[in-house]
Formats: structure tokens, sequence, C-alpha cells
């Protein structure tokens, strides 16, 4: 086996190994709690619809409530805000606590560092948001009996739209947890970046074509099943095609995270300013 060979197996290794610690970390502390209740919320929604209605609206009229469900509160708040909570605490966490440094008087890269925290990251929110994504999708179209739902599922388009909301909840935390896990960095309070993130990701359909290609949810929103009308006041622009919004988003990600790992290069750790 080469050197080469030899040095890119280590660095997997260390790399598998930051991911493992970081997920025991936020899996024994409390990190998970308000990320969790996130979760909850849409799930939580969809279950009083089902006790709550008697007349539930028809399959048709569902497909399109939950595309305005996904499309405005699950990629716009629930998705977004539980990235800012995990990914932004992988690095303020261990500076809360004063054990960054341990990891940075390892032996290891600090760009395996970079790569492992945010390897963890993701894992737990696609996982998190995804499985919501679907329970909240399965459940919303069992509203009028599990024939209707079956119907829809395997006879009709429901299976692809299932995979579809799914995939783009796990693109969403591919884009937004390279931001917030960057922001985590640089940031001492990581609500203000929040904050700048949703104000400008919610006023994506007002902005000119040329913005909105600098944001992460234009290119969610183009690979969605269904589209939903914005009102009067939005500017329509032709969405990106499925490759290109996977493309874009790759380009992204691998850029911030490539920012990321050059200024945890240059970083010296004080606590005395934290």
């Amino acid at each position: 086996m080469s050197m080469a060979s030899n040095l890119w197996t280590a660095w997997a290794q260390q790399t598998a190994a930051v991911v493992s610690f970081e997920l025991r970390k936020f899996l024994a502390g409390r990190k998970w709690v308000f990320p969790i209740l996130l979760a909850a919320a849409p799930v939580s929604l969809v279950t009083l619809l089902l006790f709550f209605d008697p007349h539930p609206p028809n399959n048709a009229d569902i497909t399109e409530i939950f595309a305005v469900m996904f499309q405005t509160f699950m990629l716009r708040l629930m998705i977004l805000f539980g990235c800012a909570l995990v990914f932004a605490n992988l690095y303020r966490g261990d500076m809360v606590t004063r054990t960054i440094h341990f990891y940075l008087l390892t032996p290891a890269r600090r760009e395996v560092l970079v790569a492992g925290k945010y390897l963890a990251g993701l894992l737990m929110t696609a996982t998190l948001y995804g499985t919501t994504v679907a329970i909240t999708n399965i459940l919303i179209h069992s509203a009028n009996g599990q024939a209707v739902a079956e119907a829809h599922f395997y006879n009709g388009p429901g299976m692809s739209q299932l995979l579809s909301y799914v995939c783009i909840a796990a693109l969403a935390g591919v884009g937004y947890g390279s931001v917030f896990m960057l922001t985590g960095f640089l940031f001492k309070n990581p609500a203000i970046p929040a904050a700048f993130v949703l104000i400008w990701e919610s006023a994506n359909v007002f902005l000119p074509a040329a913005l909105k290609k600098i944001s992460v949810v234009h290119y969610l929103q183009s690979m969605t099943p269904v589209p939903i009308p914005f009102g009067p006041f939005a500017v329509i622009t032709a969405p990106a095609s499925v490759f290109v919004s996977v493309g874009g988003l790759a380009v992204f990600t691998v850029a911030v995270l490539i920012v990321n790992a050059l200024m945890m290069r240059r970083a010296e750790i004080n606590y005395s300013s934290d």
C-alpha cells in the first residue's frame, strides 16, 4: 500500500473518530432537546388534524397543504433553526466548556476536525429532519383513511414526492449546516447570524433573479415536487434544474468548508476573551 493510500486511510479513521465522539456528545448532553422539539412541531400539528378535524380536505388539497407547510415552515424555520442549533454549537459548545484545545492538541490535521464535526452535524440533522418530513407526509395523507393513503403512495405520485421531500430536507442540512458551522466559529451568539439567514431566506421570493442564486432556499425550492404560490409581490424566476441545484449546493458547501478549514488552521484559542 502506498504512502498516499496510508495517509488517506489515517485521515478517514480520524474523521470517523471525530464523528463518533461528536454524536456521543450530542446524545449525552441536552443539546438534542430543542432540535427535537422543532422536529416534533409539524408531527404534532398533523396529529391534531387527524384527531380533531372530522372533515379533512381531499387528497389533492392535502398535497398542496403539505407543500406549503414544507416550503414555509419546514425549510425556512424548522430545518434552518435546527441546523443553527446543531452546527453552531459544534465549535461554540467546546469553547463554552473550554475543551476545544483537547481537539487541537491531537495529532490530526485541523481539516480532519472540520470534516468530522461537519459530518456529525449532517448525520444528526439529516436523520432527524428527514424522518420528521417523512412521518408528517405519511400522517397528513392518512387523514382520509388508509385506502386513500395507499392509493396516493402506491398508485399515485405520493412515493416519489415523499422521497423528493426527504432528499431536499437532507440537502437543506448540507447547505445550512456549512453556513452555521462557519458562523458558530465566528460569532459568540449564534442567534444573530441565524436571524440574518432567516430574513435573507424568507425574503428570497421578493429578490431579483441574480440575488436569488446566492441563497440556499432557491436551489431547494427548485427541486420541490409541488410548487406553491407566493403572492402577487413575489418575483417569479425559472427554477434551477436538479443538476444545477445539487451542483450549486455542493460547490457552495465545499467552498464554505474550505474557508472554515483555513480559518481553523490559523485559529489560536484564547479562553480569556470568550
